[in-house]
């Protein structure tokens, strides 16, 4: 299941604490967010590595990033 996060026209903290927002909603899965800053690229990027997510992708989308977040569980 994947769910995005569109965060763009946002200034930081905001598309951070959206993006927690939605880490908070699922477990595992992918989460797509989409930026257009790279301060903002990097702080969501930094937010879900320290709650265990795993960058999977960053693509240039136009003027901003699609950044693409996965989590599975272990067992």
């Amino acid at each position: 299941m994947s769910t995005t996060v569109d965060a763009r026209g946002l200034s930081c903290p905001q598309p951070v604490l959206m993006t927690m927002g939605e880490i908070k909603k699922v477990d595992m899965g992918e989460i797509v967010v989409l930026v257009d800053t790279d301060t903002s690229k990097e702080n969501v990027s930094r937010a879900a590595k320290s709650q265990g997510w795993l960058v999977r992708d960053v693509q240039e989308e136009g003027e901003g990033y699609r950044v693409i977040f996965t989590k599975e569980i272990v067992k």
